[in-house]
């Protein structure tokens, strides 16, 4: 039997514990072997010039593959470099953990995206480079954190206070409190969710939103597929904007990505999907 260590960390594997349970049920369905590791309690490196994973500071027995539930690109990569299948990749978890990275490979797949500009938190002046308003956005936030709405010359001053690294700024000329979670295994298209929000310009259903399964037309469907058929993913989210006239437009890519909303609005076994692809991808 093939086995696997379902990484997250410690605070995550508390927090998503009926998701993890549910994980390990559908891959022993599949005669797959899955084993919960935290994190912090996991040691990589090199030692004697010999790459190394432990698990209490112990040497382990190394897994046939790992699913990584936590945002930490070196991970997938140091795993993938001992001749473990990762999910996702290092390089989706590199590219997709990075807003900026992430809105590079869109627009070179030349998918329509609102006006965005790169920047470092130490290069932004007390001039903004955008008319007001604009959002601001930290590259490595998920779930709607570290999202900032600019208004004004004193929201922008506070805003700057509060960025910590490198950012992505951008025209809110959009539907705000509206966006569309496509969820996608492997190559396939699996289902969309409308995510929208009558109190807040984030549309993100933690954050109090509304979600209701969304029946994407074949334009829409294109657009999805031009990311689909560039990347090798495992399981991700990709959202997108709403613009004024309902077109898609990029926003981001969610490598660990949740499926609370999927679950909420339809009968989808997105996880009986996501074993299925991790099996014939490791035989």
């Amino acid at each position: 039997m093939k086995k696997g260590w379902l990484i997250y960390s410690i605070e995550d594997s508390f927090l998503n514990a009926s998701y993890i349970a549910w994980f390990k049920e559908e891959a022993a369905k599949q005669f797959l072997e899955l084993e919960l590791v935290i994190r912090e309690e996991l040691t990589i490196g090199v030692k004697d010039n010999k790459k190394f994973a432990n698990i209490h500071k112990e040497p382990s027995e190394l897994p046939d593959f790992a699913v990584v539930r936590t945002i930490d690109p070196m991970l997938n990569l140091h795993l993938e470099s001992m001749g473990i299948a990762v999910f996702n990749s290092s390089n989706i978890a590199r590219i997709c953990n990075d807003k900026a990275l992430a809105h590079h490979h869109a627009n070179l797949l030349q998918l329509p995206m609102v006006d965005t500009i790169y920047s470092k938190r130490e290069h932004i002046s007390d001039t903004p480079p955008l008319p007001y308003p604009f959002i601001v956005k930290e590259a490595g936030g998920r779930g709607g954190r570290r999202v900032f709405y600019i208004e004004d010359q004193i929201s922008w001053l506070k805003c700057q206070t509060n960025l910590q690294t490198n950012i992505i700024i951008q025209s809110c000329e959009v539907q705000l409190g509206k966006d569309l979670r496509v969820f996608i295994v492997g190559k396939e298209v699996v289902a969309a969710v409308l995510r929208e929000s009558s109190t807040d310009f984030r549309a993100n259903y933690k954050l109090g939103g509304s979600a209701s399964l969304y029946p994407l037309n074949p334009t829409e469907t294109a657009l999805v597929q031009k990311l689909v058929d560039h990347f090798e993913f495992g399981m991700v989210g990709i959202d997108f904007l709403v613009g004024l006239d309902g077109q898609l437009l990029f926003n981001e890519i969610e490598d660990v990505v949740g499926s609370r909303t999927l679950s909420a609005t339809s009968d989808i076994n997105i996880l009986e999907k996501y074993i299925r692809l991790i099996k014939t991808r490791i035989t």
